[in-house]
């Protein structure tokens, strides 16, 4: 029988790569569900081709546009937040892949797990925002997680038949972004077009500039010390500008492992879709001969603060890494709007997080209004520059 999946943001990098991978492995996998925020004529074009049970747009408004184009299909059509909050706990569906960007997948990652659903996450800001929570409903459901993020999905497979030896430290690998080699003086003119030039991976708008700031690696960190259960002390960054080793464990014997491949995110998809199978890829497979060097640094936490902010959140805990995200999100939004430069971001995030008041230990409602308070906090901050 196929596995049943439902994939959150299919119009996005991970959505569309996840598709492509259901295509390649059709006799194993086939979509229940397709969900998107604005790409609705993407997603028209999605739900022709793989003929899901149910298609939700968030965006209300595009609601009539989809609902017309797919008239002629026997496809529910579905639009709004909750919808796709409530698809997620449709019987048939095996594996839910959270693929949506920010704060938006909590909530329909918090309902899929209490469905007893299988994780594919690609989400990141789920754990970062409320990962004590997410571990103990897993826990208390028994519902798994995998992980997709390339850094996460090679400790994952690193981990592999070593769950009975204790980790010494993980570590994890950033490329640093196109900004590496620059001065923070040459960091103050850098512009939204060069911050959209990833040196090495194809990814949305938003986590490009994450990288490019390495907020993104922050976020990781964080996802890390959930996902694996280890102290923040335990988690190391290193920078591997040729990203072809993803990510690193190493034990208390001193032995490391490490997971190598080409930088392609289909590869920690299908493993996640397969776990603890592998399939055979289509790709083009790495070839160690053509990379003479593998490189590693130390990162520069001077001309990229954002790295230090999230062990900092991690280690205070509570709601601080909810407000950390909250202001990323709309700093990194005034960024792409050309409001702010490159290095007001880390500023302004640095205020946000000593105005919210702090709750050691927040239920879902205080995430809830952790979140709204810091993006007033941080909008009215942008409004100010």
């Amino acid at each position: 029988m196929k596995k049943q999946l439902a994939i959150l943001g299919s119009t996005g990098s991970i959505g569309t790569q996840a598709l492509e991978v259901i295509s390649e492995h059709s006799d194993l996998f086939e979509v229940y569900a397709l969900t998107a925020n604005n790409n609705v004529d993407l997603l028209i074009l999605q739900a022709r081709k793989f003929s899901p049970e149910v298609v939700v747009i968030a965006n209300e408004s595009l609601y009539p546009k989809l609902k017309d184009a797919l008239e002629d299909l026997p496809i529910k059509v579905y639009a709004g937040h909750d919808a796709i909050a409530q698809i997620v706990e449709s019987e048939p569906i095996d594996m839910v892949l959270t693929a949506m960007i920010g704060y938006a997948g909590l909530y329909p990652t918090i309902r899929a797990i209490k469905a007893g659903k299988t994780i594919a996450l690609a989400n990141k800001e789920t754990l970062v925002v409320a990962g004590e929570l997410i571990n103990q409903l897993a826990h208390e459901n028994r519902t798994p997680i995998i992980p997709v993020d390339s850094e996460h999905s090679a400790i994952f497979q690193c981990l592999t038949g070593e769950m009975h030896n204790p980790i010494d430290k993980i570590i994890l690998t950033a490329s640093g972004g196109p900004f590496r080699t620059m001065s923070r003086q040459e960091l103050e003119h850098v512009t939204k077009k060069q911050a959209l030039k990833h040196p090495n991976w194809n990814m949305g708008a938003k986590i490009t500039i994450d990288s490019a700031s390495m907020m993104n690696k922050g976020f990781e960190v964080i996802e890390a010390k959930w996902l694996f259960n280890v102290k923040p002390e335990q988690i190391e960054v290193v920078v591997h500008p040729q990203s072809i080793i993803h990510s690193m464990i190493q034990f208390e014997d001193g032995a490391i492992k490490a997971q190598l491949g080409t930088p392609d995110m289909k590869l920690p998809i299908r493993y996640a879709f397969s776990y603890p199978n592998r399939l055979k890829n289509q790709s083009p497979k790495l070839e160690l001969s053509q990379y003479a060097h593998l490189t590693f640094e130390h990162p520069d936490t001077t001309k990229f603060p954002l790295l230090n902010y999230a062990y900092e959140a991690m280690r205070l805990g509570g709601n601080i890494p909810c407000i950390l995200n909250a202001a990323n999100e709309v700093v990194v939004d005034a960024f792409l709007k050309d409001k702010i430069g490159f290095l007001q971001m880390a500023d302004i995030i640095a205020d946000i997080m000593q105005q919210v008041s702090f709750i050691k230990s927040p239920s879902y409602d205080d995430y809830v209004s952790t979140d709204a308070e810091a993006r007033r906090l941080t909008r009215e901050k942008i409004i100010s520059f």
